[in-house]
């Protein structure tokens, strides 16, 4: 599969590259994508959610009123959970909620994401570049060049730049990312996957094992 390499302009360069089937046109394996999309989406969860029950509440534990007489229910607690400001029943605890899948069926769902992104044509081969400095203005213009100004857009970079992720940081529809960050999450929530050259050859070496 041959794809043609644009400039930081959206301008063709003249050269084109060769992307392999084994990872950008394989027969997409569904239930891979969603194990994988299910466990980065638990992945994010913090579970520090906490409740404090009857026992964890701060309060006197002297009885409240005499047990009969009052006409109505017995209590023994100001910590009972039917009071305000008592222990709530059976709370929200700390929870880990990490997934685990194992390294060949993360690869198959990665590869899997890529070739529906490249069946949809939704995929720009972008010449290395790099910015003189962090600003949000000169990483638009690329956005606009490209015709992505509008869109949600994924950057594959080969190697850390510093400046371009930080020019990037502000907006909300572009995120990007190096090989080692990239996630069958990340590939189908963006409109248009924009692979830089130098990342290629990193994606296809992880992707081919």
């Amino acid at each position: 599969m041959e794809i043609a390499v644009l400039d930081i302009n959206g301008k063709e360069t003249g050269r084109k590259v060769s992307l392999s089937d084994a990872v950008y046109a394989i027969e997409p394996n569904n239930h891979a994508v969603y194990l994988d999309v299910k466990r980065y989406l638990a992945n994010q969860r913090q579970g520090t959610h906490k409740a404090k029950e009857r026992g964890e509440i701060a309060g006197s534990t002297r009885k409240i009123k005499k047990q009969k007489g009052t006409g109505t229910a017995r209590a023994g607690s100001i910590k009972s959970p039917v009071f305000v400001g008592g222990g709530r029943i059976f709370g929200p605890r700390p929870k880990d909620y990490t997934q685990k899948l194992n390294k060949g069926l993360k690869r198959l769902a990665r590869k899997s994401a890529l070739s529906m992104k490249a069946k949809e044509e939704a995929i720009v081969v972008l010449e290395d570049f790099k910015l003189d400095g962090p600003k949000t203005k000169d990483f638009t213009s690329v956005l606009k060049a490209l015709g992505l100004e509008n869109k949600k857009s994924l950057f594959v970079l080969g190697e850390p730049n510093k400046n371009v992720y930080l020019s990037s940081r502000n907006l909300k529809t572009s995120e990007v990312v190096s090989i080692s960050e990239l996630s069958t999450y990340k590939i189908l929530n963006a409109n248009n996957v924009v692979l830089l050259e130098g990342a290629l050859e990193g994606i296809e070496s992880n992707l081919s094992k």
